[in-house]
């Protein structure tokens, strides 16, 4: 079978950390081509690891290169051109989270790829972990009964220190839509996508004066389920910190541990997996999962799980998110 070839474009820390060693790994992909607008980072990282299709203009690798899927890992802000412009190429793309700044910025990318019958798939890795897959399938098999509220949270360091990350307008916002777009999709996800109804949202500037560093939402779904996201890059704590519980009408379940607990009678039975492996561990396998699962969507061989319309759906919440902040009152979300 031949190789599935790729191009990186971006080759900023995730794309060193986590897309091209992995995807170098992989015996079903061919990394081709990267691109990058400083020459210098662009012939360190292509250097290392041994990429000869170097170049500094995206759109010429679009043009020289006959690569058939590409990942966008720059700015949130050139997400918007990049990705409309691979998807005219007739390639398919995975686009690193956020797909966009806002809602009406990312609505045309998905055009686009419907318009051009090109695959489009969002880099929201935390579905892609081992635990949360395990947790999903034991929910749609009814283990844990009918979920009713998510309580979940993350706090570390911002995710990127580029200067780029903690400016409004190329980054579309602060820890909102770094850290809780992810926790949005996860918690969202696990609930089986219920139609979202209300959110409220209050944010913070601790450290920063232009994107919050810290917030907490309160987000009512259409079939009476919630979600209770708490965020921040700020807060004074002595190690990241990163959970999700889930509580439903039969048990209970939480990442970060992971822990199952299923209501029988009056008895709670203990349905954890044996083994436990590592945050670390989970994460890069997060990475390697979703990357797998492109691939596979780029051979035909399974659908996209985190698409662009999922994305989008994302991307109207998050914005009610802020607008609640911004106003100080709960924003009702309107059919997209």
């Amino acid at each position: 079978m031949e190789k599935v070839k790729v191009a990186v474009i971006g080759l900023g820390g995730i794309a060193q950390l986590i897309h091209l060693p992995f995807l170098l790994k992989a015996n079903n992909v061919s990394v081709v081509a990267v691109a990058e607008i400083n020459k210098s980072r662009l012939n360190t990282i292509a250097d290392k690891f041994n990429i000869t299709e170097r170049y500094t203009n995206y759109k010429e690798l679009l043009e020289k290169s006959d690569v058939e899927a590409v990942i966008v890992a720059t700015p949130t802000s050139t997400h918007k051109e990049i990705a409309i412009n691979v998807l005219q190429a007739k390639k398919d793309v995975l686009v690193e989270k956020p797909l966009a700044r806002t809602f009406d910025e990312a609505k045309p990318i998905v055009e686009a790829a419907r318009k051009n019958k090109r695959k489009i798939m969002v880099g929201m890795n935390l579905r892609y972990r081992p635990d949360a897959m395990i947790l999903r399938s034991l929910i749609k098999n009814n283990e844990i009964g009918t979920p009713l509220y998510v309580k979940c949270g993350w706090f570390r360091s911002q995710s990127s220190k580029g200067k780029w990350f903690t400016r409004k307008e190329e980054s579309g916002g602060g820890v909102i839509i770094d850290l809780g777009i992810l926790l949005l999709d996860l918690s969202l996800w696990l609930l089986n996508y219920p139609p979202v109804e209300t959110v409220s949202t209050q944010r913070y500037f601790h450290n920063t004066k232009n994107v919050e560093d810290t917030s907490v939402s309160f987000i009512r779904c259409k079939d009476t389920s919630i979600i209770s996201m708490d965020m921040s890059w700020s807060l004074p704590i002595e190690k990241d910190i990163f959970y999700l519980n889930l509580y439903g009408t039969k048990g209970t379940a939480s990442l970060n541990p992971f822990r199952i607990f299923k209501r029988v009678e009056d008895q709670l039975i203990d349905l954890t997996p044996t083994g436990s492996e590592s945050p670390l561990s989970l994460l890069r396998k997060s990475y390697m999962n979703e990357l797998k699962s492109f691939i596979g969507a780029v051979r035909g061989l399974n659908p996209i799980f985190s698409s662009g319309d999922e994305a989008l759906s994302r991307m109207k919440v998050v914005e009610a998110m802020y607008k609640s902040a911004s106003e100080n009152q709960e924003i009702k979300i309107k059919d997209i």
